[in-house]
Protein backbone atom coordinates (compact mmCIF):
# COMPACT_ATOMS: atom_id res chain seq x y z
CA UNK A 1 0.00 0.00 0.00
CA UNK A 2 1.44 3.52 -0.93
CA UNK A 3 1.20 6.17 1.78
CA UNK A 4 -0.76 8.35 -0.76
CA UNK A 5 -3.31 5.34 -1.28
CA UNK A 6 -4.65 4.51 -5.06
CA UNK A 7 -2.63 6.57 -8.03
CA UNK A 8 -4.95 7.59 -10.45
CA UNK A 9 -3.26 8.03 -14.21
CA UNK A 10 -5.10 10.12 -16.51
CA UNK A 11 -3.83 10.79 -20.32
CA UNK A 12 -3.97 13.71 -23.08
CA UNK A 13 -2.03 13.67 -26.37
CA UNK A 14 1.69 14.20 -25.16
CA UNK A 15 0.38 15.18 -21.49
CA UNK A 16 0.17 12.62 -18.52
CA UNK A 17 -1.18 13.38 -14.71
CA UNK A 18 -1.25 11.18 -11.68
CA UNK A 19 -3.48 12.07 -9.05
CA UNK A 20 -3.59 10.35 -5.58
CA UNK A 21 -6.55 8.91 -3.40
CA UNK A 22 -4.99 10.55 0.00
CA UNK A 23 -6.26 14.16 -0.74
CA UNK A 24 -7.18 14.26 -4.03
CA UNK A 25 -3.57 15.45 -4.87
CA UNK A 26 -1.58 16.02 -7.67
CA UNK A 27 1.73 13.68 -7.56
CA UNK A 28 2.63 14.11 -11.28
CA UNK A 29 2.04 16.42 -14.36
CA UNK A 30 4.28 16.45 -17.51
CA UNK A 31 4.03 17.41 -21.47
CA UNK A 32 5.88 16.01 -23.88
CA UNK A 33 8.31 14.49 -21.60
CA UNK A 34 8.81 17.92 -19.37
CA UNK A 35 7.82 18.48 -15.92
CA UNK A 36 4.97 20.90 -15.71
CA UNK A 37 4.92 20.35 -11.72
CA UNK A 38 7.68 19.44 -9.10
CA UNK A 39 5.58 16.34 -7.87
CA UNK A 40 6.93 13.47 -5.34
CA UNK A 41 7.44 9.60 -5.96
CA UNK A 42 4.62 7.14 -5.55
CA UNK A 43 6.61 5.68 -2.21
CA UNK A 44 6.93 9.33 -0.60
CA UNK A 45 4.38 11.29 1.47
CA UNK A 46 4.61 14.92 -0.48
CA UNK A 47 6.25 17.10 1.65
CA UNK A 48 5.68 20.98 1.54
CA UNK A 49 2.34 20.47 1.20
CA UNK A 50 3.14 19.42 -2.27
CA UNK A 51 0.58 19.03 -4.80
CA UNK A 52 -1.90 19.14 -2.01
CA UNK A 53 -5.69 20.31 -2.13
CA UNK A 54 -6.14 23.05 1.10
CA UNK A 55 -9.25 22.95 2.27
CA UNK A 56 -11.23 23.62 4.57
CA UNK A 57 -8.65 26.80 4.34
CA UNK A 58 -5.84 27.45 3.01
CA UNK A 59 -2.38 29.06 4.33
CA UNK A 60 -2.01 29.34 8.23
CA UNK A 61 -5.00 29.93 10.78
CA UNK A 62 -3.52 30.77 14.38
CA UNK A 63 -3.98 28.34 17.05
CA UNK A 64 -6.73 30.10 19.21
CA UNK A 65 -10.30 29.70 19.44
CA UNK A 66 -12.61 31.04 16.33
CA UNK A 67 -15.81 30.74 16.09
CA UNK A 68 -18.76 30.82 13.41
CA UNK A 69 -22.51 29.64 13.07
CA UNK A 70 -22.77 29.13 17.30
CA UNK A 71 -19.91 26.10 16.89
CA UNK A 72 -15.79 27.21 17.85
CA UNK A 73 -12.66 25.28 16.58
CA UNK A 74 -9.78 24.76 18.42
CA UNK A 75 -7.16 25.02 15.62
CA UNK A 76 -4.27 22.43 15.99
CA UNK A 77 -0.35 23.44 15.32
CA UNK A 78 1.02 21.55 12.79
CA UNK A 79 3.18 24.11 11.37
CA UNK A 80 6.03 24.65 14.14
CA UNK A 81 8.35 27.56 12.79
CA UNK A 82 4.80 29.38 12.80
CA UNK A 83 3.15 28.02 15.56
CA UNK A 84 0.41 27.65 13.54
CA UNK A 85 -2.54 25.21 11.91
CA UNK A 86 -1.69 25.25 8.03
CA UNK A 87 -3.57 24.32 4.97
CA UNK A 88 -6.58 22.84 6.31
CA UNK A 89 -6.97 18.94 6.96
CA UNK A 90 -8.42 17.83 3.67
CA UNK A 91 -4.61 16.57 2.69
CA UNK A 92 -4.36 13.67 4.47
CA UNK A 93 -7.76 11.98 3.95
CA UNK A 94 -8.62 9.43 1.41
CA UNK A 95 -11.20 10.43 -0.69
CA UNK A 96 -13.46 8.19 -2.60
CA UNK A 97 -12.55 7.44 -6.35
CA UNK A 98 -16.15 8.92 -8.24
CA UNK A 99 -15.34 8.24 -11.70
CA UNK A 100 -12.11 7.95 -13.94
CA UNK A 101 -11.46 8.45 -17.79
CA UNK A 102 -8.53 8.12 -19.92
CA UNK A 103 -8.13 12.26 -19.34
CA UNK A 104 -10.62 13.01 -16.20
CA UNK A 105 -11.31 11.81 -12.65
CA UNK A 106 -13.33 13.44 -9.91
CA UNK A 107 -12.84 12.49 -6.16
CA UNK A 108 -14.92 13.49 -2.96
CA UNK A 109 -14.52 13.76 0.49
CA UNK A 110 -17.60 13.73 3.09
CA UNK A 111 -15.49 15.96 5.84
CA UNK A 112 -17.45 15.67 8.88
CA UNK A 113 -17.33 18.00 11.67
CA UNK A 114 -13.84 17.97 14.05
CA UNK A 115 -12.31 19.84 16.92
CA UNK A 116 -10.59 21.63 14.59
CA UNK A 117 -13.63 22.39 11.65
CA UNK A 118 -16.76 21.77 13.26
CA UNK A 119 -18.04 21.41 10.07
CA UNK A 120 -19.94 18.89 7.85
CA UNK A 121 -19.39 19.79 4.29
CA UNK A 122 -18.50 17.52 0.96
CA UNK A 123 -15.79 18.81 -1.83
CA UNK A 124 -14.96 17.09 -4.65
CA UNK A 125 -12.32 17.06 -7.12
CA UNK A 126 -11.96 17.15 -10.77
CA UNK A 127 -9.21 16.40 -12.53
CA UNK A 128 -9.41 16.81 -16.86
CA UNK A 129 -6.35 17.02 -18.99
CA UNK A 130 -7.46 18.76 -22.54
CA UNK A 131 -6.03 20.69 -25.42
CA UNK A 132 -5.66 23.94 -22.57
CA UNK A 133 -3.72 21.98 -20.19
CA UNK A 134 -5.48 20.90 -16.83
CA UNK A 135 -8.12 21.84 -15.66
CA UNK A 136 -8.82 21.50 -12.04
CA UNK A 137 -12.67 22.06 -10.61
CA UNK A 138 -13.64 21.51 -7.46
CA UNK A 139 -17.18 21.82 -5.62
CA UNK A 140 -17.83 22.36 -1.95
CA UNK A 141 -21.24 21.54 -0.38
CA UNK A 142 -23.18 22.73 3.04
CA UNK A 143 -23.98 19.06 4.52
CA UNK A 144 -24.61 20.30 7.80
CA UNK A 145 -27.54 22.56 9.13
CA UNK A 146 -26.28 25.68 9.37
CA UNK A 147 -23.90 28.15 7.74
CA UNK A 148 -21.03 27.13 6.94
CA UNK A 149 -17.11 28.76 6.42
CA UNK A 150 -14.71 27.88 3.98
CA UNK A 151 -11.93 28.34 1.64
CA UNK A 152 -10.26 26.80 -1.03
CA UNK A 153 -6.37 26.47 -1.94
CA UNK A 154 -3.98 24.24 -3.84
CA UNK A 155 -0.40 24.15 -3.86
CA UNK A 156 1.27 23.03 -6.90
CA UNK A 157 4.72 23.22 -7.37
CA UNK A 158 5.72 25.08 -10.98
CA UNK A 159 8.29 22.86 -12.03
CA UNK A 160 11.74 24.63 -14.19
CA UNK A 161 14.04 22.63 -16.86
CA UNK A 162 17.07 24.12 -14.96
CA UNK A 163 18.63 22.96 -11.74
CA UNK A 164 17.37 25.92 -10.16
CA UNK A 165 15.11 28.73 -10.31
CA UNK A 166 17.50 31.51 -10.71
CA UNK A 167 17.19 33.17 -13.42
CA UNK A 168 13.31 32.22 -14.20
CA UNK A 169 11.35 35.04 -14.59
CA UNK A 170 8.06 35.03 -12.84
CA UNK A 171 4.79 37.55 -13.85
CA UNK A 172 2.48 37.95 -11.64
CA UNK A 173 -0.21 40.53 -12.67
CA UNK A 174 -1.66 41.85 -9.07
CA UNK A 175 -1.82 45.07 -7.91
CA UNK A 176 -1.38 44.85 -3.70
CA UNK A 177 -0.15 42.36 -1.49
CA UNK A 178 -0.77 41.40 2.26
CA UNK A 179 1.61 42.38 4.78
CA UNK A 180 2.50 39.30 7.41
CA UNK A 181 4.20 38.93 10.71
CA UNK A 182 6.89 36.82 11.72
CA UNK A 183 4.53 33.93 11.83
CA UNK A 184 3.00 34.41 8.73
CA UNK A 185 0.09 35.98 9.42
CA UNK A 186 -1.84 38.84 8.18
CA UNK A 187 -1.06 41.86 9.94
CA UNK A 188 -3.87 43.94 8.69
CA UNK A 189 -2.40 46.01 5.97
CA UNK A 190 -3.22 45.45 2.62
CA UNK A 191 0.00 47.60 0.51
CA UNK A 192 0.53 48.30 -3.43
CA UNK A 193 2.85 46.54 -5.05
CA UNK A 194 4.46 49.10 -6.93
CA UNK A 195 7.96 50.26 -6.23
CA UNK A 196 8.56 47.10 -4.03
CA UNK A 197 10.70 44.23 -4.29
CA UNK A 198 7.65 42.01 -4.52
CA UNK A 199 6.12 43.82 -7.72
CA UNK A 200 6.39 41.37 -10.72
CA UNK A 201 3.46 42.99 -12.71
CA UNK A 202 6.30 42.85 -15.31
CA UNK A 203 7.94 39.53 -15.20
CA UNK A 204 11.23 39.43 -13.67
CA UNK A 205 13.88 37.60 -12.82
CA UNK A 206 13.50 35.53 -9.14
CA UNK A 207 17.46 35.37 -8.87
CA UNK A 208 18.27 37.21 -5.54
CA UNK A 209 14.34 37.04 -4.31
CA UNK A 210 12.79 34.87 -1.51
CA UNK A 211 9.21 35.30 -1.68
CA UNK A 212 6.20 33.71 0.43
CA UNK A 213 3.48 36.50 0.05
CA UNK A 214 -0.48 36.55 -0.60
CA UNK A 215 -1.22 38.64 -3.56
CA UNK A 216 -4.48 40.54 -3.88
CA UNK A 217 -6.06 42.85 -6.80
CA UNK A 218 -5.55 39.99 -9.44
CA UNK A 219 -5.68 41.68 -12.81
CA UNK A 220 -7.80 40.03 -15.09
CA UNK A 221 -8.83 39.91 -18.80
CA UNK A 222 -12.21 40.34 -20.41
CA UNK A 223 -13.24 36.85 -19.64
CA UNK A 224 -12.45 37.27 -15.84
CA UNK A 225 -9.47 34.67 -15.95
CA UNK A 226 -5.94 35.96 -14.07
CA UNK A 227 -3.01 34.65 -15.76
CA UNK A 228 0.66 34.29 -13.79
CA UNK A 229 3.37 32.91 -15.59
CA UNK A 230 6.99 31.19 -14.77
CA UNK A 231 9.56 31.32 -17.49
CA UNK A 232 13.01 29.51 -16.84
CA UNK A 233 16.03 30.05 -18.00
CA UNK A 234 16.14 27.52 -20.93
CA UNK A 235 13.12 28.65 -22.68
CA UNK A 236 9.93 26.96 -20.93
CA UNK A 237 6.91 28.46 -20.09
CA UNK A 238 4.27 27.40 -17.59
CA UNK A 239 1.31 29.36 -17.28
CA UNK A 240 -1.39 28.80 -14.74
CA UNK A 241 -4.87 30.90 -15.17
CA UNK A 242 -7.80 31.01 -12.13
CA UNK A 243 -10.95 32.45 -12.60
CA UNK A 244 -12.99 35.05 -10.50
CA UNK A 245 -13.51 32.40 -7.33
CA UNK A 246 -10.14 32.33 -7.14
CA UNK A 247 -9.18 36.12 -6.21
CA UNK A 248 -6.29 35.50 -4.23
CA UNK A 249 -2.61 33.92 -5.09
CA UNK A 250 0.14 32.98 -3.01
CA UNK A 251 3.83 32.36 -4.40
CA UNK A 252 6.81 30.41 -2.50
CA UNK A 253 10.03 30.42 -3.73
CA UNK A 254 11.10 27.20 -1.17
CA UNK A 255 13.75 28.77 0.43
CA UNK A 256 12.77 26.86 3.99
CA UNK A 257 11.85 23.37 2.50
CA UNK A 258 14.66 20.20 2.74
CA UNK A 259 17.47 19.93 1.08
CA UNK A 260 17.54 19.05 -2.59
CA UNK A 261 14.32 20.49 -2.74
CA UNK A 262 15.11 24.49 -1.76
CA UNK A 263 14.64 27.09 -4.79
CA UNK A 264 14.05 23.93 -7.65
CA UNK A 265 10.30 24.90 -8.54
CA UNK A 266 7.72 27.57 -7.32
CA UNK A 267 4.46 27.05 -5.45
CA UNK A 268 1.86 29.00 -6.80
CA UNK A 269 -1.60 28.58 -5.18
CA UNK A 270 -4.34 29.91 -5.93
CA UNK A 271 -6.41 30.41 -3.18
CA UNK A 272 -10.23 32.12 -2.26
CA UNK A 273 -9.29 33.64 0.43
CA UNK A 274 -6.03 35.56 2.45
CA UNK A 275 -4.49 33.50 5.29
CA UNK A 276 -6.40 33.68 8.87
CA UNK A 277 -9.84 34.08 6.61
CA UNK A 278 -12.07 31.60 9.37
CA UNK A 279 -11.22 34.18 12.11
CA UNK A 280 -10.99 37.94 10.63
CA UNK A 281 -13.82 36.70 8.04
CA UNK A 282 -11.75 38.68 4.74
CA UNK A 283 -13.26 37.48 1.57
CA UNK A 284 -14.47 33.79 3.13
CA UNK A 285 -16.92 31.52 1.52
CA UNK A 286 -20.07 30.98 3.81
CA UNK A 287 -22.56 28.82 2.68
CA UNK A 288 -26.41 27.87 3.40
CA UNK A 289 -27.01 24.01 4.31
CA UNK A 290 -27.65 22.33 0.92
CA UNK A 291 -25.78 25.08 -1.00
CA UNK A 292 -22.89 24.41 -3.15
CA UNK A 293 -20.05 26.51 -4.47
CA UNK A 294 -17.27 25.64 -8.14
CA UNK A 295 -13.91 27.38 -8.62
CA UNK A 296 -11.58 25.73 -11.25
CA UNK A 297 -8.21 27.07 -12.11
CA UNK A 298 -5.60 25.40 -15.17
CA UNK A 299 -2.31 24.81 -15.10
CA UNK A 300 -0.30 24.12 -19.43
CA UNK A 301 3.31 24.05 -20.30
CA UNK A 302 3.63 26.26 -23.91
CA UNK A 303 6.48 27.24 -26.15
CA UNK A 304 7.97 30.91 -25.28
CA UNK A 305 6.44 31.50 -29.11
CA UNK A 306 2.96 29.52 -28.56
Amino acid sequence: MLPSGEQIAIAHGDQRAVITEVGATLRTYVKGGLPVVEGFAADELPTGARGQLLYPWPNRVAPSPWSFSGRTSVPLIDDLPTQTHNHGIAKWRPFRIEAVNQNRCQLTLLLNATPEYPFTTEVSVAYHLGPMGLTVTTTVVNKDNVPVPFGVGYHPYIAVTTPTIEGALLHVPAKSYIETDARLLPTGLILPVHNTDLDFTTAKSLSGHVLDVTYGDLLRDDSGLFSTSLRDSEGGVVEMQMDRNFPYLQVFTGDTLETGRRRTGVAIEPMTCPPEALRSGKDLLVLEPGQHWVGSWRLRRHDVNS
